[in-house]
């Protein structure tokens, strides 16, 4: 598939595609909230024009991007300058070496790939500690009101269900996802930041129910974050 820049950030400059934004984003903040963060190192595979770059930069990630599409790159480079090293390179054979980045996010990329598993493979390669999967949901209003039969470019994409990416992850890197949720529940023409709409597709729910899921899988067995000390209740006095 060949990608447009403009044609790209174009849509998510619709009052849908700005709502959906701002729900991936949440969400991608919300997956992230139980990694260490500063001075660790994310390779974005699939980074597009870098818009998930800015949060995880901002949330202290040292981050890297790489996109086989050079138009998409130099979109990249434009939006986020010098604070990420950003290259044209092949998802499924990036180059670099075996846990070279703490993380690696495959953010709305497996999709639209030849080769999935090769792709979901290599991200578990070069990431020591884990990885962040987002994907579209087959089984979402979304994809049933507004993409199933319409012939557009969505809908010639290889969208998975919640039980298929379990079983991917699984077969290819040997994890398990720790934990998954979803967000925009609701047909499109319910993406709005205002009345009931709002408050059914800005909810995270369970990985089967929103149109697009997040999903991550630890590779190694992360100290808590909070002191477990901190959790204990003080001895009642005597």
């Amino acid at each position: 598939m060949t990608w447009d820049p403009d044609r790209y950030e174009a849509w998510f400059d619709t009052p849908e595609g700005r709502y959906a934004l701002d729900r991936e984003v949440q969400l991608l903040q919300a997956m992230l909230a139980g990694w260490p963060r500063r001075k660790h190192k994310l390779l974005d595979i699939g980074c597009g024009t870098g818009l998930f770059l800015e949060p995880l930069y901002q949330m202290g990630l040292d981050v890297t991007g790489i996109d086989k599409s050079q138009e998409m790159i130099l979109a990249a480079r434009k939006r986020f300058g010098s604070r990420a090293e950003l290259s044209v390179g092949n998802g499924e054979h990036t180059g670099y070496s075996d846990n070279e980045f703490d993380y690696a996010l495959l953010w709305s990329v497996l999709e639209f790939t030849e080769d999935p598993e090769a792709m979901l493979a290599e991200a578990a390669r070069v990431a020591e500690k884990g990885l962040l999967i987002g994907f579209l949901n087959k089984n979402s209003l979304y994809y049933c009101m507004n993409v199933r039969g319409t012939g557009s470019s969505l809908s010639k994409a290889r969208w998975f269900t919640w039980c298929e990416m379990q079983d991917l992850i699984h077969e290819t890197t040997d994890f398990r996802p720790t934990v998954a949720r979803s967000a925009l529940a609701g047909p499109m023409k319910t993406w709005k930041s205002t009345g009931i709409s709002n408050q059914i597709n800005a909810r995270f729910l369970p990985p089967a129910l929103g149109a697009f899921v997040a999903v991550r899988v630890d590779f190694v067995n992360m100290k808590p974050l909070t002191p477990l000390f901190a959790w204990k209740s003080e001895p009642e006095m005597g």
